[in-house]
């Protein structure tokens, strides 16, 4: 089935022309920015010109006060410190940027992450005994614990204190911790609500710079710590995760730390300018991958790194694990397609279940995503672990699978997440049962809507729209990320100018040269990957729609345009 191109509903009219006529712009510059809720002038010069003083001020988060008032008495009093983060990429960024700030002012400062496969995810028992055993009276957690009730408890009755710093849903019960910053708090009038975990950290930083005297431009120096967090954990890049990300993006541009700059080096960076796009699929993965094969304190060491010859040492050890981590996904993914095209029934299913007791638990959540992708339905990939069938799930767009998961609870041990992506833990003498409801219960929820792939466009223009100023603008809406993902147009009536042609190993993919139809346009070159079974139509010299984003291409030194050409629609005659 092909895929259907959706066009985002226009902003108001007036808004439109107003923007229009007061920033000199044309009206699909205009519309872009309505649709990204700008309003006014004043508003557009805060969205193209971001400015660090935008940052809310860190004491509108609730219990800000008590955190900072208990990490200065930590200070003051040289306590044992313990610094408690996740083991994906906001987690160890978090941590990362909390332990390079009080380093330097806390001569008993020690870091934990938890270990995927014998701790599994939050605050866990053993990390508390040993924090109890190394004597530390201070616990900040990062990027989790809003939920950890009976764990922060069993620390408080141990003498220990903890300062939370998350930024997920809680449940009904806050934690009974010193102080739990958390802007998704119901009780917490916070401004915005969408930050990273490494986000919270960093404004409990900013308070605490504020109360003490500390210049800005030290913490401002680990904002490229804060943008990778940004990117890798998919949080909308609006207000002021935008802010953040636009100068987080300038430092890792200009002077990244020593750690990240390994990272960029093993990442092949070279001269180019890094994106959050680039971070999502290059940095993020590599700083994973330590967590997913061999311990995430890995990622911490050499994000904390003093020194070159300490982070480059890292860095190959690591590098070495991403690409344990390719294999590992491009083998198992290759086992999972093929167990579902075995299957007889699998055109007729709903929903994705597989389990092999051999698969690597580390990669499952990366292969339940490649398999969403490649079937587009809800799709739950579990392996044994512990004893145990422990696994991910992913989902399409716009179907709860959190819910759906959900309803199948009294066969599962544990299960956590949100709309898009959950793990979930069973019995292996469930899985059948569990296979077989969450089949049905897909098929009754889903909508043949859910079941299309889809392409969320922001307008249709014309070829001979594109000008360069047209492009210095939409360069401007970056940094791009969710709720300001990069602009994507549909052009009608598009014709091949006779040099397209197949290209790549395989020739999979399509190079092209396009001009309008209906107009004496330039000519485009445009790139379509993975669409080579276009060629034929589109060869004949007929008319095609298109539907793209717009990017620099560099060619031995000369820079032009280029369509990137997200899918094609043949005429049919």
């Amino acid at each position: 089935m092909g895929k259907v191109w959706n066009i985002k509903k226009e902003g108001d009219i007036n808004i439109i022309k107003h923007l229009s006529a007061a920033l000199n712009v044309n009206m699909v510059i205009a519309n872009l920015l309505a649709q990204r809720g700008v309003t006014s002038y004043a508003e557009a010069q805060t969205f193209f010109r971001p400015k660090l003083t935008d940052l809310h001020d860190p004491f509108l988060m609730k219990d800000m006060d008590k955190a900072v008032e208990r990490l200065e008495r930590a200070i003051n009093n040289q306590e044992k410190v313990l610094i408690y983060g996740d083991y994906d990429v906001d987690g160890t960024t978090s941590v990362a940027l909390m332990y390079t700030f009080l380093r330097t002012r806390i001569q008993n400062l020690d870091y934990y992450i938890p270990d995927r496969y014998s701790e599994g995810y939050g605050i866990s028992k053993t990390s508390i005994l040993y924090a109890a055993e190394q004597k530390v009276t201070l616990v900040i957690v990062l990027d989790c614990g809003i939920k950890a009730v009976e764990r922060i408890q069993m620390a408080k009755d141990l003498g220990i204190d903890f300062i939370i710093c998350d930024h997920h849903n809680p449940d009904d019960i806050i934690p009974n911790a010193v102080a739990v910053l958390d802007p998704k708090r119901p009780d917490c009038s916070y401004p915005y609500k969408e930050l990273s975990g490494c986000g919270v950290g960093f404004k409990l930083l900013q308070a605490y710079s504020k109360m003490n005297d500390v210049p800005f431009s030290e913490i401002a120096e680990l904002l490229d710590l804060l943008v990778v967090s940004i990117a890798s954990d998919i949080v909308p890049v609006t207000g002021e995760n935008r802010v953040m990300a636009y100068y987080g993006l300038k430092k890792l541009n200009s002077s990244p730390s020593i750690g990240l700059k390994t990272i960029m080096k093993y990442s092949g960076f070279n001269s180019e300018e890094i994106s959050i796009s680039d971070i999502v699929f290059k940095i993020g993965p590599r700083l994973n991958a330590s967590g997913r094969i061999e311990h995430g304190k890995k990622s911490v060491a050499i994000l904390t790194a003093t020194n070159e010859k300490e982070a480059m040492l890292l860095g190959d050890e690591i590098n070495s694990y991403n690409e344990i981590r390719k294999t590992l996904d491009r083998d198992i993914t290759q086992e999972a397609l093929a167990m579902i095209e075995r299957n007889p029934d699998h055109d007729a299913k709903n929903a994705t279940v597989l389990y092999n007791r051999d698969w690597h638990k580390g990669v499952v959540g990366i292969v339940a995503s490649r398999l969403t992708e490649h079937y587009y339905r809800p799709t739950v990939v579990l392996t044994e672990s512990n004893g145990m069938a422990t696994g991910s799930a992913r989902s399409v767009r716009d179907f709860d699978l959190y819910e759906a998961i959900g309803l199948c609870s009294d066969l599962l041990e544990s299960y956590g997440g949100h709309m898009y992506a959950a793990g979930l833990t069973m019995k292996i003498e469930n899985i059948y049962e569990f296979s077989r409801r969450f089949e049905d219960i897909v098929t009754r929820l889903i909508t043949d809507k859910q079941q299309t792939e889809s392409i969320e466009a922001e307008a249709k223009i014309l070829l001979s729209d594109i000008t360069p100023k047209f492009y210095r603008l939409l360069k401007q809406f970056a940094p791009f990320g969710p709720h300001n993902m990069i602009p994507v147009f549909i052009t009608e009536n598009v014709l091949d100018s006779g040099s397209s042609r197949p290209v790549g190993k395989n020739m999979e993919h399509l190079k092209l040269d396009l001009i309008e139809a209906t107009s004496n346009s330039s000519q485009f070159s445009a790139i379509a990957f993975n669409q080579a079974q276009h060629f034929e139509a589109i060869s004949q010299g007929l008319p095609f729609d298109i539907c793209y984003s717009i990017a620099e291409n560099e060619f031995r030194g000369k820079t032009s345009l280029q369509l990137y050409i997200r899918d094609i629609q043949a005429k049919e005659y």
